[in-house]
């Protein structure tokens, strides 16, 4: 009997052990293709987390109580807005982008999401943007307390929820720049503007899924500065151009407390120009980030045109008006313009450092203009000579001119101009104003600070104060006052008190005499007139109005400025 028990545990052990065996083996195999043949890639200082392979989640797919009669979708992403909620969709390549029109937006009480038997309600989308199976986005109207918000078809398909993420704790872009490092846009870190802070407090992370070590590896931070951080790319995957392009999320942690959600892919920077001295193709670009003001666009993009600006990057905050047709007749009219999807509130600093770097590629000069701003030249120059001469006759190195804004007020109108703002706004405020800036976006400082109107430059590069009797800006911020309410709810800078907020309510970026309610003063119409300024004006009517129809280009049915007397 002793001697069977012995043989007993013998057989357990070698049982055990052979299992461990199989089991090692096939994690060898299948797990450890990535890890561990790379952990040498990459150096003492990126001290990678990786317990197996990473493994990509399965996706949403469109289920529920009816059949798909097209493709399978899913949602990727789901991020809240105080507005609006976000849902990123996922297409297989193969498949046709569905229209805003076929979707309906369904909202379930807490916790019934399960079944369409349980559906609460339906609303359909605010709006849809993007035109790739990666990157189409629906914005919901903002779910009520309690709801959780889902997507169907209208002609029959439930597609499952995600869990929505805040859009004040988020990292939610990422891209690999020219020198291999990886830009990462992050809300959430609170950093005071202007100033640059400790690497060492936080981490970068690459993977799939933050919540496991396994899933991720860590690097370096290289510089962090306000909502920007510039991480050290891992070179596993530098080497594997294959995970790039959203295969790989970034997110970033501050050290003793938990990695901030990330609904961020890494992309490649589109169209790099390793040679910073490569010709451009473009001499002047404008940069510009606007919700809900097309109204304006087309006057801004044909004055601008006839002054020299040869390019134009929109980056679209969530508009809700005619955008897209707008933007596609300047197209068809030969106007250089790329819309931009940019969805996240109070970031437009971070979006003008996103567009610099897109800029950089094909654009000398870039210029960080509001619609509601037009660059002013009283000599009557054009724009590049103004360039040419600023640059060459200070210093070689001048990488960014400066230039003054005068402040426009309603000057005594009840009702938008019918022949644009130029010409309608002719009173403005004594003083000028901060200023804004036109710069060259390779002399950019890699922590790319900047604080709207200026950037932070590299060491060798300087700026110049311009003239205002050569450049200034008319900026027609106080128009009529139904132009204005609008306006008094869309502060889309970081750095800049809302109107509605008692914080800072003698801060100069705040309606002097306005409080922190859009209630119409009885004088607004004869406010902020100062100075009576027609220079513009005369100048514009003088020079772009059509002697046949008396029209401006922007009234023109077809507004081709080259086609005009």
């Amino acid at each position: 009997m002793k001697d069977r028990r012995k043989r007993d545990v013998v057989s357990w052990s070698r049982f055990f052990w052979c299992t461990i065996f199989v089991v090692f083996s096939f994690v060898l195999f299948t797990g450890f293709s990535f890890s561990t043949f790379r952990l040498r890639l990459f150096g003492d200082q990126f001290h990678p987390e990786i317990v197996t392979a990473w493994g990509r989640p399965a996706l949403r797919a469109i289920s529920g109580d009816y059949p798909m009669n097209s493709a399978t979708v899913s949602i990727r992403e789901a991020v809240m807005l105080p507005d609006q909620v976000l849902i990123f969709l996922k297409y297989p390549k193969s498949a046709r982008l569905f229209t805003k029109e076929e979707f309906v937006c369904v909202y379930f009480s807490a916790g019934s999401s399960s079944s369409l038997s349980q559906r609460q309600f339906k609303l359909p989308p605010n709006q849809i943007d993007g035109y790739d199976v990666d990157d189409q986005m629906i914005r919901c109207p903002l779910n009520p307390r309690g709801f959780t918000v889902a997507l169907a078809l209208k002609s029959g398909g439930y597609i499952k929820p995600e869990p929505t993420k805040r859009w004040d704790s988020l990292v939610y872009e990422a891209m690999i720049d020219r020198d291999n490092t990886t830009i990462v846009f992050v809300k959430g870190l609170n950093l005071r503007s202007d100033r640059l802070y400790n690497t060492s407090k936080f981490d970068c992370l690459y993977g799939w899924d933050f919540r496991w070590p396994k899933f991720f590896l860590r690097s370096k931070v290289i510089s962090i500065a306000q909502e920007i951080v510039r991480c050290q790319t891992p070179i596993s995957i530098l080497s594997n151009p294959w995970k790039v392009n959203n295969s790989i999320k970034v997110s970033i942690r501050v050290k003793g407390k938990e990695t901030l959600q990330s609904i961020a892919r890494l992309g490649l920077q589109p169209n790099q120009v390793p040679d910073p001295r490569a010709n451009k193709p473009y001499e002047m670009c404008i940069c510009t980030m606007l919700r809900n003001q097309v109204k304006f666009l087309k006057e801004w993009v044909m004055y601008h045109a006839q002054i020299g600006v040869q390019r134009w990057f929109i980056y679209d905050n969530n508009s809700e008006d005619n955008i897209d047709s707008v933007i596609e007749s300047l197209v068809d009219s030969n106007f250089n313009i790329s819309k931009h999807v940019w969805p996240w509130i109070k970031t437009q600093e971070a979006g003008f450092a996103h567009c610099a770097l897109r800029a950089r590629t094909s654009c000398k000069w870039v210029g960080f203009i509001d619609v509601d701003e037009f660059f002013h030249l009283p000599t009557g120059l054009n724009l590049l000579d103004v360039l040419r001469n600023q640059s060459e006759s200070n210093d070689s190195n001048i990488a960014e001119l400066r230039i003054s804004c005068h402040c426009f007020g309603p000057s005594g109108l009840e009702h938008m101009p019918v022949e644009g703002v130029i010409v309608g706004y002719t009173c403005r405020i004594m003083a000028p104003e901060r200023h804004k800036s036109i710069v060259k976006p390779d002399a950019l400082n890699s922590t790319l600070i900047n604080v709207v109107h200026h950037f932070h430059l590299r060491d060798e590069f300087g700026y110049v104060n311009t003239d205002r009797a050569i450049l200034v800006i008319n900026h027609y911020k106080y128009q009529v006052w139904e132009v204005f309410k609008e306006k008094f709810h869309m502060r889309v800078a970081t750095y800049v008190v809302d109107w509605q907020n008692d914080k800072n309510v003698g801060s100069k970026d705040r309606v002097p005499g306005l409080g922190t309610r859009a209630v119409e003063p009885p004088d607004w119409s004869s406010r902020f007139c100062e100075v009576n300024d027609t220079g513009l004006r005369d100048r514009v009517l003088e020079n772009f109005r059509n002697p046949v129809t008396k029209l401006l280009p922007w009234q023109e049915d077809r507004g081709n400025l080259d086609v005009l007397p």
